[in-house]
């Protein structure tokens, strides 16, 4: 079998694209050791935030993990690679990365949004990678 990346890396999203003022949206959670599609376990997940129009407002991002799916804690950030963007009106039509390296089994994107009259639209997917058997299930 041809090792592609498709082979490699499962997408979930975790926040629906959607135009938001203030308030906190907490994504769907997504479990990296055994995931429904084919009982996969991943070392590893990266989240990718894409921002359409952002009219006002500050829409800061944190990705959080979990040992049990129900308490959700800020992943530090010397368990991330990259910045969680703070993401104002001047980010329009962006894509951000942030890489988990962290080992809990539950990931999830949060965002806040304060100061919006109009607010901004985006979304949230979270990469799961280095499966532990090749290649991956999709479903």
């Amino acid at each position: 079998m041809k090792t592609t990346v498709y082979n490699n890396l499962l997408a979930f999203q975790t926040v629906t694209a959607a135009n938001r003022t203030n308030g906190t949206v907490n994504g769907t959670s997504v479990n990296l050791w055994a995931h429904t599609v084919g009982r996969q376990k991943f070392g590893g997940a990266m989240a990718l935030v894409q921002t359409g129009t952002i009219t006002d407002g500050t829409h800061t991002v944190e990705i959080q993990h979990s040992d049990d799916n129900s308490s959700f804690t800020a992943v530090p950030d010397a368990e991330l690679q990259g910045t969680e963007p703070a993401i104002a009106a001047a980010n329009d039509n962006v894509i951000y990365e942030v890489g988990y390296t962290g080992t809990k089994q539950y990931l999830r994107v949060a965002v806040v949004t304060s100061g919006a009259t109009t607010g901004g639209t985006f979304g949230a997917v979270l990469l799961l990678g280095l499966p532990r058997r090749f290649p991956v299930a999709h479903s």
